[in-house]
């Protein structure tokens, strides 16, 4: 049986990453230009192409300023699970700002979308041994499942202790809420980021499609792949102030990514994130 993976979008545009946060205040996104518009309705027609449908992890400030882009993911039959209000990192704030700010977040897009919010991603992974109250917090709010954690090392992000697949934060008798990490694999003396991103840019394609198909077939578990509207946008502005580094992460293989989307679509079978996990389990459960 062929396995599907779970394929989701991060919905925030160039100016709101957290790479740019030091160079770019919040303050000024109301008066930068928006190219998210003209690249969401890109990678909805790429989905409706392929006839996949996907999870759309979306900001708040996106749903408030940009309402019809969240009505457009849910009439095309997406999911839409929320990525916080305005992209800050969840090590950032204290538990009491967190539960707020997942509770509005949810709120707004249910509002708006019409539909239940199950899901939530952090900015940036930015869930870890630092906030080992987070999970707590997204159940209290009513969340389902989080896909927050990234168990590799990176200079950023990423818990390398934590589970390479779906487990339960709040134990093993509560299984009301889950964690499903993005997708890792494990050779020898290495583990490599299978889940998308700058990884699925900077990487031969040929490597990402191993990967996932290894995933798939050697360990029977579906993958779960991101990326994100500004990724399939080389013309967007480019930002003169930052390092060398952060420019690389940031613009490599722009140009490139589009159609690398488009193959991998067509080589893997693609749901949502509630499709592939959260209905799979609790049919299992049942």
């Amino acid at each position: 049986m062929t396995i599907k993976n779970a394929m989701t979008i991060d919905v925030e545009d160039y100016f709101q990453v957290s790479a740019f946060e030091n160079h770019i205040d919040k303050s000024t996104w109301d008066t930068i230009p928006c190219r998210l518009e003209n690249n969401m309705d890109r990678i909805l027609q790429l989905l409706s192409d392929h006839d996949t449908r996907a999870t759309f992890f979306t900001l708040g400030w996106v749903a408030d300023n940009y309402p019809s882009v969240i009505k457009k993911i849910v009439s095309e039959g997406h999911e839409l699970a929320s990525h916080g209000y305005q992209h800050i990192r969840v090590s950032d704030q204290t538990s009491e700002q967190f539960l707020a700010d997942i509770s509005r977040t949810k709120d707004l897009l249910q509002q708006i979308g019409g539909n239940e919010v199950k899901g939530y991603r952090a900015a940036s992974f930015s869930m870890g041994e630092k906030t080992p109250w987070a999970h707590d917090m997204l159940a209290q709010a009513g969340y389902a499942y989080s896909s927050s954690i990234y168990p590799i090392q990176h200079d950023h992000y990423g818990m390398p202790s934590a589970s390479q697949y779906l487990y339960y934060p709040l134990g093993e008798d509560d299984q009301e809420f889950c964690e499903i990490p993005i997708s890792t694999l494990d050779v020898p003396g290495k583990r490599l980021p299978v889940g998308g991103g700058g990884y699925f840019r900077f990487f031969p394609y040929a490597l990402s499609k191993w990967m996932i198909a290894e995933v798939n077939k050697q360990h029977k578990q579906p993958t779960i792949f991101y990326f994100h509207p500004w990724e399939i946008d080389p013309e967007q502005p480019k930002q003169n102030n930052i390092g060398m580094k952060t420019r690389f992460r940031h613009y490599v293989n722009l140009s490139r990514m589009y159609d690398r989307l488009d193959r991998l679509l067509k080589d893997f079978e693609w749901a949502t994130m509630d499709e592939v996990f959260i209905n799979k389990q609790n049919k299992t459960l049942s």
